[in-house]
């Protein structure tokens, strides 16, 4: 499609929410997502794949894609990842204008409305005119059904609600499709996501990963489908945005 220019570049609100200049893979990469989500016979819930080397900025592809998917009337993002500290990493990212690495321009504007970036503990408590991030862990999204804690996210919190699920570090996710023997807290980590990401047709999972096993005859036939960006280490390397790579034996 990109050679054949049926491609539609990356629209200018997008970046001008953004803090920093995009890299060209990274505009490449969102426009990719554009197009399939643009074309009316995804398959719907949608679920996609940006397979992307360590460094090459996915935290920041995840920021723009809040913005443009807000301008498609999502409003709740559910960020989960396997690790506490990655949750503090990108809540700081995402909520911590004075941080370095704030990701966000300092007004975020879209049709000439201002867009507050809020973090919320339940999408019940959303702003409609906002974007609202929920961050929590695999552990969490697993436990919600398991036990009901008072004041906390539960499963059918989450049921008739336009949601994007943002997936960091999702080769973690694969458990159960690896078909690889686990304690039980873990196997039940994708069945979980994928219980909630199935709630609504309009849900959107985004997964990032620098290292899906695609050797894997199970993964690759799950995701060949779903990876609408494919950008190994060796091309980062070769475009000259990675530093130095000493291979050791």
């Amino acid at each position: 499609m990109r050679r054949r220019g049926l491609i539609c570049p990356l629209p200018p609100f997008v970046n001008e929410n953004l803090k920093h200049e995009l890299r060209p893979y990274q505009r490449e990469a969102l426009e990719n997502f554009m197009a399939h989500f643009d074309d009316q016979s995804r398959r719907r819930p949608t679920q996609v794949l940006f397979h992307m080397a360590t460094g090459s900025g996915k935290t920041m592809i995840m920021a723009a894609l809040m913005i443009f998917l807000y301008r498609q009337g999502y409003r709740n993002f559910l960020f989960f990842v396997h690790l506490n500290n990655i949750i503090d990493k990108t809540r700081l990212n995402f909520m911590n204008r004075s941080s370095k690495k704030y990701l966000f321009a300092d007004d975020v504007t879209i049709d000439g409305e201002r867009i507050p970036i809020r973090a919320v503990d339940n999408f019940n408590d959303a702003d409609e005119h906002a974007i609202n991030i929920c961050f929590t862990s695999t552990q969490q999204l697993n436990s919600m059904f398991r036990t009901v804690k008072e004041n906390a996210m539960t499963a059918d919190d989450l049921n008739d609600k336009k949601l994007v699920m943002i997936s960091d570090e999702a080769h973690h996710l694969n458990v159960d499709t690896k078909g690889k023997k686990s304690d039980e807290s873990r196997v039940t980590w994708e069945w979980a996501v994928h219980e909630i990401f199935e709630r609504g047709a309009d849900n959107v999972l985004l997964e990032f990963t620098a290292t899906c096993d695609l050797s894997n005859p199970k993964i690759r036939a799950e995701y060949l489908d779903k990876i609408v960006y494919d950008y190994p280490l060796t091309k980062f390397y070769r475009d000259g945005w990675s530093k130095d790579i000493v291979a050791l034996k």
